[in-house]
């Protein structure tokens, strides 16, 4: 592997920084396999891999070795998320700066395709109101896919480019900017990146960096948190973003204190001094990563946001649904188009307030939608975290399992009628058993294409 020589000589003088070391990561071929659990959704499934936590994130291991995680069955129902270590740095930063105040915060991932920091903030958040952004429409749908697994209620998935959300002025609490970066903090991950890699995608991410932030802080409350990150090493695209963050747009930079043992080195902006940290893959077991927190001191007025009208189950449909699947007290129902959807109704007027400015993919979780005299249960419902005492589930084997997420015939001994498949103790979607035949109702564009 050969790593740019411009790179190596940019981080010369960078705090942290060993050529040597740093070389011979890179030369190793070492891989670190890390995931992160739902808590919600209790597995056991790769128990006998974990090798040792994550000192900076709940619920996160380190694995002995890298399984082939598309051949277990709760991967697919949501247990857990595959996740590079440096990255979920956030948990400890929003313990450090949030605490356990989480109860009615408005959360922002504003870059969050595939997910991995959305499915955190919304486990970290599981009281408060989580919007999870992408701009690309293309990665948009991973997005869906991913936080439908993780299958928390409190989500709302956007599609929507930075500058939309100046129509929510002082909206969020919190906004995490994971920002698109030059790459060469996942270089021992992807060597391909190497060959994309160039002084000038530096400087053009640097310029595009500073114009995301620009768009996406008015939406930021008075004294809200802005978490900043790139997967990049270059000082163009970390420190002296945060420079230009205190110099330019009046924002506080927000030190925490963190363990020596970690080996993540704290790092100074040239002209302000702000606190940011940065992950060696040398000196920590993770890929590179730059994180900074920040709060911003300018004040708002207090904003007057729009509302956009949902539309409510007709009393009919509403009659089906409480028949299928009650309600469960604390939530509201809504339409998307044929599809009902429950949301929790303490934020039912922010996601009025959402729907007024931006591109909603996925709010909440979908019940089901109404055909003729039926309801046909959703996916969405099937692998969420809510209460499914009362649904018919069926146990299966892994081979079942697996026959199933192949969306393949199955046999089974099961009950006429809607039925839950569950492996592990997590529920995997919905069957349909005739006394003839069985359907699977697994989502076709998800299923597993390997043998």
């Amino acid at each position: 592997m050969q790593l740019p020589v411009e790179l190596l000589a940019a981080l010369s003088h960078v705090k942290g920084f060993d050529r040597s070391a740093f070389e011979t990561v890179h030369q190793s071929g070492e891989q670190v396999t890390s995931i992160r659990l739902n808590p919600f959704k209790p597995s056991e499934s790769l128990k006998d891999l974990y090798k040792s936590p994550l000192p900076w994130c709940s619920y996160a291991w380190y694995l002995k070795e890298r399984p082939f995680f598309t051949f277990d069955p709760v991967f697919h129902g949501g247990a857990y998320y595959v996740q590079e270590a440096s990255s979920m740095f956030l948990w400890y930063l929003l313990q450090q700066l949030t605490g356990t105040a989480t109860a009615g915060k408005n959360v922002l991932d504003l870059c969050a395709a595939p997910g991995g920091k959305s499915t955190l903030l919304s486990t970290y958040f599981a009281d408060g109101l989580v919007v999870s952004n992408e701009v690309i429409k293309s990665r948009s749908a991973i997005l869906v896919e991913n936080l439908t697994k993780w299958g928390q209620p409190n989500v709302v998935v956007t599609n929507n480019d930075p500058d939309h959300f100046s129509k929510l002025e002082g909206f969020f609490d919190v906004i995490v900017v994971d920002a698109p970066c030059s790459g060469s903090g996942l270089f021992r991950k992807d060597p391909a990146a190497i060959e994309e890699w160039s002084e000038q995608n530096v400087q053009h991410c640097s310029q595009r960096q500073e114009r995301i932030l620009a768009s996406i802080l008015p939406a930021l409350k008075e004294d809200g948190l802005l978490i900043y990150s790139t997967c990049s090493y270059s000082v163009e695209e970390d420190e002296r973003i945060a420079d230009w963050l205190v110099l330019e747009k009046d924002m506080e930079s927000l030190p925490v204190t963190v363990p020596a043992e970690w080996n993540i080195v704290q790092t100074e902006a040239e002209q302000t001094g702000a606190t940011g940290f940065r992950f060696y893959p040398n000196r920590v077991k993770g890929e590179g990563f730059f994180v900074a927190a920040f709060r911003k001191k300018t004040a708002t007025t207090a904003p007057r946001y729009k509302e956009l009208q949902l539309v409510s189950p007709t009393r009919s449909e509403a009659a089906l649904l409480q028949a299928f699947y009650p309600i469960p007290e604390g939530y509201a129902t809504f339409k998307q188009q044929e599809a009902i959807r429950l949301f929790p109704a303490s934020y039912m007027n922010a996601l009025r307030q959402l729907a007024s400015a931006l591109y909603i993919k996925k709010a909440g979780i979908e019940i089901g939608s109404i055909k003729g005299k039926d309801l046909i249960p959703s996916h969405e419902l099937a692998v969420s975290i809510l209460d499914k005492s009362g649904l018919r589930v069926v146990t299966v084997d892994k081979d079942q399992a697996l026959q199933y997420l192949r969306r393949k015939e199955l046999r089974l001994e099961a009950p006429v009628g809607w039925c839950l498949l569950q492996y592990g103790g997590v529920c995997l979607g919905w069957v349909k058993v005739l006394p003839n035949r069985i359907n699977n109702y697994y989502p076709a564009e998800w299923r597993i294409l390997k043998d």
